[in-house]
């Protein structure tokens, strides 16, 4: 009845278990949200005091079924420290030809192999840093509430919007014929994206073995009604980190 993350992270598989909790509850939330499938496709679960719809295999929905099995092969590759993962909408009718996107979240994961200590070389996190669980605890209910508080106020999608999840590899450490169950090996083709882009980063939650990084790319209009007060988020009174533009990705 509830989501539970680890109260003690001392491991590299209790540092897993959360992140692939942290995944399943914001892809049920962004496809609830955004009506991807229907109600009978989740079923309701409590994170705190938080209520969440947790994405279940619904034999009348064949879309969500597909996509449990999408998450199940992303956990593969998480185990075996292969992969960094965005989750792209797409607004073609014919989903294999489509080369059009018109909303995309994108999940980045780095890992560590040495115990815990991060050292990822971005400006802000130069040498090692310590990572408290009660940190990570609280980033994770914090990643959640924002990805929620945004797409209650993000305009609707197109009604003739496809699902489909990318795979993108860390090539010095994945096997070249390694493809996880539920994928294929796909081209590095490029993308075309629908009206104008606007990137927002939702947050990052790290653990000693782990970090995953939040974001966000929608068409501008869509972003109309969220305001300023929006994207400074806040919670108990203390600031929190607003949703910037994170321009070294959004290049990338």
């Amino acid at each position: 009845s509830a989501v539970v993350f680890p109260n003690k992270i001392s491991t590299e598989q209790q540092s897993l278990i959360l992140i692939k909790r942290l995944l399943a509850v914001a892809v049920s939330c962004i496809t609830y949200l955004r009506g991807i499938f229907p109600e009978s496709a989740y079923g309701t679960r409590y994170m705190d005091d938080v209520s969440v719809k947790i994405l279940r295999e619904d034999k009348n929905c064949p879309g969500s079924a597909q996509l449990v099995k999408w998450m199940l092969g992303c956990y593969d590759a998480l185990q075996k420290k292969y992969v960094s993962l965005p989750v792209p909408f797409s607004s073609s009718d014919v989903l294999e030809h489509s080369s059009t996107i018109t909303e995309c979240y994108h999940f980045k994961f780095k890992y560590t192999n040495h115990g815990p200590l991060l050292d990822f070389g971005s400006e802000n996190r130069r040498g090692n840093s310590t990572i408290t669980c009660a940190d990570t605890k609280k980033a994770s209910i914090l990643l959640i509430r924002k990805i929620y508080v945004l797409m209650q106020n993000l305009s609707p999608l197109p009604n003739n919007v496809c699902l489909t999840m990318k795979l993108f590899y860390y090539d010095e450490v994945t096997p070249s014929d390694y493809q996880p169950p539920g994928f294929k090996e796909g081209e590095c083709e490029g993308v075309i994206f629908e009206g104008e882009p606007k990137c927002l980063n939702i947050g990052e939650v790290p653990t000693p073995f782990h970090m995953v990084k939040v974001k966000v790319t929608t068409e501008k209009q869509r972003m109309e009604n969220v305001d300023d007060n929006i994207l400074n988020y806040r919670e108990g009174g203390v600031p929190l980190q607003v949703l910037n533009v994170d321009r070294e990705d959004a290049e990338d």
